[in-house]
């Protein structure tokens, strides 16, 4: 999971996609940073860990990462939440495989539609409860493929 700072939308999108993964017990790897380093090492914003606590999951030992290359051999889908961050993960991508890992998060609920999470960063809590629900969906759209 991939947005700017890592800060709110992809460390949101680690935990509902984790939670979900872990009630339905798969053997699957989730995990998030950002395309830019302005917070790496630095916990989840304030706002997006509200907004999963209220929906009881945990986001406390999030710590801020920067995308690097070898997250294309480590990870076998790649999620950015907007098309800028798409754009910026593909423009590492070294090859064809690379490229085939990256997908646009909201595509799963839309797909080929292209909809950008949008950044909450600079909204107010309703922005974030709006992030939320948005990823919430992908996610459960995320779980349905890895059942079937």
């Amino acid at each position: 999971m991939v947005c700017l700072g890592n800060i709110c939308r992809s460390p949101l999108a680690e935990g509902i996609l984790r939670h979900k993964i872990e009630k339905k017990n798969l053997p699957v790897k989730v995990n998030s940073c950002g395309t830019a380093g302005y917070h790496v090492g630095d916990f989840a914003d304030p706002r997006s860990t509200e907004v999963a606590h209220k929906n009881n999951i945990d986001l406390s030992g999030h710590i801020g990462k920067q995308f690097s290359v070898s997250d294309f051999d480590t990870y076998d889908l790649i999620y950015a939440m907007d098309g800028n961050n798409y754009r910026d993960i593909l423009n590492q991508a070294r090859n064809k495989n690379d490229e085939a890992k990256v997908k646009l998060l909201m595509n799963e609920v839309l797909p080929n539609e292209n909809v950008d999470i949008p950044d909450p960063y600079y909204g107010g809590s309703n922005g974030f409860d709006n992030v939320f629900k948005m990823i919430d969906q992908a996610c459960d759209r995320i779980i349905e493929k890895l059942e079937s």
